[in-house]
């Protein structure tokens, strides 16, 4: 099943609400933009990962939560957390 901007927005969310222990309406929104990645895993490897080196056109998603902003990447595919205390993870 694609995903939308808005749907990649609520995973995101609801993903990075799990990893802090806090409710949901405690992340805010910052920067939603449209984003060309370098490569099918969006810029985001997990560690290991190898993905097809063509651009990969989808949405860079900023929240906030407790004062630190946080990184997603998604497209119509995936949504990845970006560089969270220095890994890549696939939500």
């Amino acid at each position: 099943m694609a995903l939308d901007k808005d749907t990649a927005v609520k995973n995101a969310r609801r993903d990075l609400a799990k990893r802090l222990g806090v409710k949901e309406n405690e992340i805010k929104d910052g920067a939603i933009e449209t984003a060309d990645f370098p490569d099918m895993a969006l810029g985001a490897p997990e560690a290991g990962e190898m993905s097809g080196q063509m651009i990969a056109s989808g949405w860079r998603i900023r929240l906030n939560a407790g004062g630190k902003d946080y990184e997603y990447r998604a497209d119509r595919n995936q949504v990845r957390l970006y560089n969270y205390k220095g890994k890549n993870y696939r939500v």
